[in-house]
């Protein structure tokens, strides 16, 4: 099976898990935030084996490997405690977990979400393919809410629109108060204009007339990165 064909069913497990869970309540918010916290785990466990063979901060007590072995009110009771105990963790690790729950009350359930990020090689999956997981969930989420102002999530199609639009060039800067880190216009097919356009890092430049904010570089190559 090619790489492409395994994403997309990837994918597609993640997003069908979500909407069995939106039954018992459990809305995307809610799972895009369980996901986290084990596909975390799961990698971290990933990368402390060969080839990796990294030390990572994750007490071995709490670790990838001490769930996957437990089922039923063992599994709830260890992943609640886990959460709690990563939470008091110095570091990333304690500021990832800080003020975790558990909201897959569904035991069966919560053990299939387990086995199934069990059963897949995260860690050499390409970026773009996790990026779809999330992007996907963030867009479902924002449907769902139907709050705020879509500040959390921008579509591609609406990306691609504002790039068509404004037409960044090489050297040029663009001036928007809000931006952020300007990571949506990072992608090389969003800088793009056209086709036949090659466009070099250009620089998109975030401020305000009352206080400065943060300045991003793009390139094609390399995304966004905060200045």
């Amino acid at each position: 099976m090619s790489e492409a064909n395994n994403g997309s069913n990837i994918v597609g497990k993640v997003w069908a898990f979500c909407n069995t869970l939106r039954d018992d309540g459990v809305g995307y918010g809610d799972y895009l935030e369980q996901i986290t916290f084990l596909l975390f785990l799961k990698l971290a466990d990933e990368f402390s084996k060969p080839p990796y063979s990294r030390k990572l901060p994750v007490p071995k007590a709490y670790n990838w490997d001490s769930l996957t072995d437990k089922k039923g009110a063992e599994l709830e009771n260890h992943y609640t405690e886990l959460l709690r105990e990563l939470s008091k963790q110095k570091g990333v690790l304690g500021q990832i977990y800080l003020k975790s729950q558990n909201k897959i009350q569904d035991l069966a359930k919560l053990y299939k979400l387990i086995d199934m990020i069990d059963k897949e090689a995260w860690s050499t999956m390409g970026a773009d393919i996790k990026g779809r997981i999330y992007e996907g969930l963030l867009e479902k989420n924002a449907e769902d809410t139907k709050s705020g102002e879509g500040q959390y999530f921008t579509p591609r199609a609406l990306i691609r629109a504002m790039v068509a639009c404004v037409r960044p060039e090489p050297q040029k800067t663009i001036v928007d108060p809000a931006c952020g880190t300007a990571a949506s216009s990072s992608p090389p097919t969003t800088l793009s204009p056209t086709p036949r356009t090659t466009v070099s890092p250009a620089r998109i430049r975030s401020s305000s007339r009352r206080r400065p904010s943060s300045a991003t570089r793009l390139s094609p190559r390399l995304g966004a990165s905060p200045l």
